[in-house]
């Protein structure tokens, strides 16, 4: 196992994350720290961080360095940006804490701030075309990227810290000055043509843009608390930033999801979005929870572990990463991810679903059972618990509800558990009713490999007029497996109106092709107590060469 620490040192605030590498791949956050330093505020009139400047970062590096070695770090990855990198003493800043700490501090450029940025988005979000603007406490990196590559990018000496000391709006914005604030912004936004994208959504990393989204989340009472991929229309974010101009100190620092630690700077991190949206002509803002220290861990990630540096595929990179993490028995997992999806594929006029809810359904098959690391009994529910609280990236909110409630309910359908959660909320009757669907197939599944032997290994799904069939192949006789299918059969006639054959392949099976015989085998080893029977000896009593 190795242990990364990922320090960050901003205009505004300074970071410490801390993750684990396992063994097998899988990662996860175990620490995190955050410090108010506000080292753009700390320059005096030469553009020299102050000595208050410098004991700040000290110590906090101190107390950084000291939760590396608490963790006992493998690697420590260390940046600045904008306040040392723009102040004149800032190699200065860089060696007095190498020296005093042994933490060697990276400045790095804004292009190269706003690479590692994007690296953070694009492996996090799914987005194909978009700008992303990383607006921090001194600069704002500005990527525009199309078909997840990078096209444009550029860093402007303009946050939230610099502005708000520039204009003076740490208590109140009048009408005059945020009209100052805006020929300011707007008139450096115009010497890059390329920013007007009318159409391509805005994508917001750093800590003005997660603010706004909360706050946007609480006057809407949305039912989820999770940022990362919270999306909003430009008309939403003009009606919030209006009623924002018109409140002073006293008041923001009561407003619902603003800390008052940001309460200062938050009117003039919120003008820079405003000229963006004008700039840009973006009709939608999309939240990252994701950036320069994510970018910074998957850059260090993916060299050490020879990976692509921006995956293919981010729901699939997400959920192996869980799956890996929590490791139930994955060859089941898998098998079952095989068997239903062949349901899904073969059954596709009985359901009518569209195809995008097979990726829902394939990974809540994948991580039906993790919940049995919490605890065997009611894993379905916790399952369901950890998939709605996962990093699970490439799926909106409501698509990671309905995957969780897909293998809460692989069991069969326990509403009780989902009434009192904010399910019932971001979903509709017609949400529900596919999940229903969905979730029996997986139980269907779940049937068919009951033992986790997956002997059967191969199912066929079909429609014969007004009777669904399923065909398997198996090695033997799958006389629990066929038993336990027969549990489901009432649900599936309710589910889709119409009746469930299931028959043994000829090739496998000599007689008749039901599941009479394996029923009648089950029935008499449960009766004598038996919960495993040799396949050689029920090939015997039945009758059949082995």
């Amino acid at each position: 196992m190795q242990r990364i620490a990922i320090i960050d040192i901003g205009s505004n605030s300074a970071r410490l994350v801390i993750s684990h590498i396992y063994k097998n791949g899988a990662y996860n956050m175990v620490y995190n720290q955050k410090e108010a330093l506000r080292l753009s505020q700390k320059v005096d009139e030469k553009n020299m961080l102050t000595e208050v400047a410098f004991s700040s970062t000290i110590e906090t590096m101190k107390s950084f360095a000291y939760m590396c070695k608490i963790y006992q770090a493998d690697k420590t990855i260390a940046v600045a940006t904008a306040a040392i990198r723009n102040a004149a003493n800032g190699a200065e800043l860089v060696a007095r804490v190498a020296e005093e700490t042994g933490i060697q501090l990276h400045i790095i450029s804004g292009n190269t701030e706003a690479y590692i940025s994007y690296l953070g988005v694009i492996n996090t979000l799914n987005v194909k075309d978009g700008i992303i603007f990383d607006l921090g406490g001194g600069s704002t990196e500005l990527i525009l990227f199309k078909n997840r590559k990078i096209l444009e990018s550029v860093s402007l000496p303009i946050g939230a810290v610099n502005t708000t000391s520039m204009f003076n709006t740490r208590n109140v914005m009048p009408a005059n000055v945020f009209s100052d604030v805006s020929f300011f912004i707007m008139s450096r936004l115009e010497k890059y043509p390329w920013l007007k994208q009318n159409g391509l959504p805005l994508i917001g990393v750093g800590g003005t843009a997660r603010t706004v989204a909360k706050v946007i989340q609480r006057e809407k009472k949305y039912p989820a608390t999770k940022i990362h991929n919270y999306s909003y229309t430009t008309q939403t974010y003009r009606s919030f930033f209006n009623r924002l101009r018109n409140t002073n100190l006293e008041q923001r620092k009561k407003i619902s999801g603003l800390s008052s630690e940001r309460s200062d700077i938050i009117l003039a991190g919120s003008s820079i979005i405003s000229c963006l949206l004008e700039a840009t002509g973006a009709k939608k803002l999309i939240t990252s929870g994701c950036g320069l220290r994510e970018g910074l861990f998957l850059d260090y990630y993916s060299k050490e572990n020879h990976v692509p540096i921006i995956a293919k595929d981010i729901l699939k990179m997400s959920r192996e990463n869980v799956l890996n993490l929590y490791e139930p028995d994955q060859q089941h997992s898998r098998h079952i991810t095989h068997l239903v999806l062949s349901m899904f594929d073969g059954w596709s006029e009985l359901h009518g679903l569209r195809k995008n809810y097979r990726r829902l359904l394939e990974t809540a098959a994948l991580l039906h059972d993790i919940g049995i690391t919490i605890n065997f009994y009611s894993h379905a529910r916790h399952s369901a618990y950890m998939i709605l609280n996962a990093k699970l990236f490439g799926l909106t909110h409501k698509e990671q509800v309905i995957t969780a409630a897909i293998a809460g309910w692989h069991n069969g359908v326990s509403k009780n558990y989902f009434k009192d959660r904010f399910y019932k909320e971001l979903l509709s009757d017609a949400n529900w009713k596919t999940i229903n669907k969905l979730a029996l197939l997986l139980a269907l599944a779940e049937s068919l490999d009951y033992t986790e032997t997956s002997q059967i290994h191969v199912i066929e799904p079909g429609i014969n007029k007004k009777t669904a069939t399923l065909k398997l192949y198996a090695q033997g006789i799958p006389s629990i497996e066929m038993h336990q299918i027969q549990e489901h059969l009432s649900w599936f006639k309710k589910t889709f109106g119409v009746e469930l054959k299931v028959q043994l392949a000829a090739e496998y099976h000599k007689g008749e092709n039901d599941t009479a015989i394996a029923n009648d085998a089950y029935n008499e080893y449960t009766q004598q107590g038996k919960k495993i029977r040799p396949i050689s000896e029920l090939w015997g009593e039945l009758g059949l060469e082995n």
